[in-house]
């Protein structure tokens, strides 16, 4: 199993990005994808998931301003980050699950990572 994430980098505060995640190796419509971010010393946060194909959580902190979202037919989730914040900042892990999870403790699989930093 392979989780290939990509699309981060430096933005402003209020500006966008759209991660990626393009998953091998397992049947993608059965899992439920989400993201994860990490920032130094800290643990592993959920940040927005998938219970099956089509309803979606979002942490607390990023309801409003990120949407999760997947297209089964390219094997493929992305995360649109709106309205960033210095707070953001984080590297951005994909994941897949057999069971639907907001704990990085239960995820089945993990993607490499992709770092977003928020800074003028």
């Amino acid at each position: 199993v392979q989780l290939q994430a990509s699309g981060g980098g430096l933005v402003q505060p209020g500006g966008s990005l759209r991660l990626s995640c393009a998953a091998s190796g397992l049947t993608f419509s059965r899992y439920n994808m989400a993201w994860f971010r990490q920032t130094p010393g800290k643990e592993r946060e959920f940040v927005s998931a998938f219970s099956g194909s089509f309803n979606t959580y979002y942490a607390d902190s990023v309801k409003g301003r990120f949407t999760i979202s997947r297209d089964n037919a390219k094997n493929t989730v992305y995360l649109q980050l709106n309205s960033l914040k210095p707070e953001d900042t984080a590297v951005y892990y994909c994941a897949a699950a057999k069971f639907f999870t907001t704990t990085h403790r239960t995820v089945d699989y993990w993607g490499q990572g992709t770092q977003v930093t928020v800074s003028s």
